[in-house]
């Protein structure tokens, strides 16, 4: 921020007051106080405090900070499930018109970009950059080790920034950052205007997602964003099976949670849709795989590579030391991470079987569940990666009745991006 305002910074804690009021004076419905997007209003909001304690340099704060976010991660999931109970779905619009909605959305987006170009990086998109170097000069690298202090994720990340390098070099880091926040909001514009039928949400979603704290605290973040932004897309283009099997294979490729989508999203296509929503996922897999022969010394290296991306996510399973986190900080209540994980894989397998008939209120919301419910168990700064959910949760909380939008085996019965767009007070 030198460049453009010398001397001008803004801490995270006034970004908090700055973006909490923002965010109330436009979404917060004054004329009905007591209304589920208050509710949602208020818990998104209140996961901010816990990122400002667990930035703290003291120690117990830190620990204030992330059991804070793990009781809120809890309360989110609890939201998901309650999702399809709540059938009143009033249409809520925003306290500020489209033109106006739409200036401050470029006015905030300039400015986090303009972040993300002065911070510096974070460990985990330089880890990414290296990665993508070696493949430029088609070096041969050693086996990622799972007892590093972070992990850059899986391949995919890597060859998105190839391109990148290859066209900014320098400044790939920082359009990285800018490209992947900026598929995030155009998702969930798109998300608006195809599946919602109205493009003030999809702007009003967009908007909100710059506004929230954790963007501005976490706009470097590359790596954690880009699976974001594919899940996002994969809802942009459901009623593709191939489309959005490439999507989430990709997002599959650069961080672990995605994985739990996998299953959840095959059950919603049927058998016939299912099948070429498994075939796109292993043809993201051979790319993905032939980029790690690409960068291997020989045979063993590579094998040791491919068992290696499975190892360095799974790593997260462990206790690790390195990890901070609710579990970490709490190590009279660590015995029960191993409940807590058992009960997360049965809620991923139950929603896989159940229900039997699916429509896309019912995806988004156990997507979103199945997310959430990594935060609770996963030990590397578990419960602070809101990045990962907030797009889904911003979904749920902004959609309208989608009920007449399912999959048979043949043909989807309501395309509504050839009906009008309908506003409805209640359902």
């Amino acid at each position: 921020m030198d460049v453009l305002l010398p001397s001008y910074h803004v801490n995270q804690a006034t970004w908090f007051y700055l973006s909490f009021l923002l965010i109330v004076a436009i979404y917060f419905r004054f004329m009905r106080i007591f209304s589920l997007r208050n509710l949602d209003l208020g818990l998104l909001l209140s996961a901010s405090p816990g990122l400002l304690f667990v930035a703290s340099e003291v120690d117990r704060t830190q620990a204030v900070g992330h059991a804070w976010l793990f009781v809120i991660a809890c309360v989110f999931l609890l939201r998901m499930f309650l999702d399809s109970t709540l059938s009143r779905r009033p249409y809520l619009g925003q306290n500020l018109n489209t033109h106006g909605m739409a200036f401050l959305f470029f006015s905030v987006f300039a400015f986090l970009m303009t972040q993300a170009i002065t911070r510096s990086l974070p460990n985990e998109s330089l880890e990414t950059l290296r990665k993508a170097d070696h493949i430029i000069s088609r070096t041969a690298t050693e086996p990622e080790k799972a007892d590093e202090e972070f992990s850059s994720g899986g391949p995919a990340a890597p060859i998105f920034a190839v391109f990148i390098k290859l066209i900014f070099d320098d400044l790939a880091p920082s359009i990285l950052a800018i490209l992947a926040h900026a598929a995030v909001v155009s998702g969930l514009w798109f998300v608006g205007r195809n599946l919602f039928a109205d493009k003030g949400i999809g702007l009003a979603m967009a908007t909100l997602y710059l506004l929230l704290p954790c963007t501005a605290y976490n706009v470097g973040e590359f790596n954690h964003v880009l699976p974001a932004a594919l899940v996002t897309w994969a809802f942009v283009a459901f009623r593709k099976p191939v489309v959005s099997g490439v999507l989430l294979g990709l997002a599959s490729g650069t961080m672990l949670f995605p994985v739990f989508l996998l299953p959840i999203w095959a059950a919603f296509y049927g058998r016939k849709r299912a099948l070429r929503f498994v075939l796109a996922l292993t043809g993201v897999a051979v790319v993905l795989l032939a980029s790690l022969a690409f960068t291997s010394i020989d045979s063993d290296s590579f094998f040791q590579k491919t068992i290696g991306t499975i190892n360095v996510p799974l790593a997260a399973l462990a206790n690790q030391e390195f990890s901070p986190g609710f579990w970490k900080e709490a190590d009279y209540v660590s015995p029960y991470r191993w409940p807590v994980m058992a009960s997360y894989f049965i809620m991923v397998v139950l929603m896989t079987l159940w229900p039997r008939k699916r429509n896309v209120e019912v995806l988004l919301a156990q997507s979103s569940a199945a997310i959430i419910g990594t935060q609770l168990w996963y030990t590397q700064s578990g419960g602070v990666y809101l990045l990962w959910y907030v797009p889904l949760l911003l979904m749920v909380i902004f959609r309208p009745r989608l009920a007449h939008l399912k999959l048979t085996e043949d043909v989807l019965e309501t395309d509504v991006t050839k009906s009008e767009p309908k506003k409805q007070s209640a359902v």
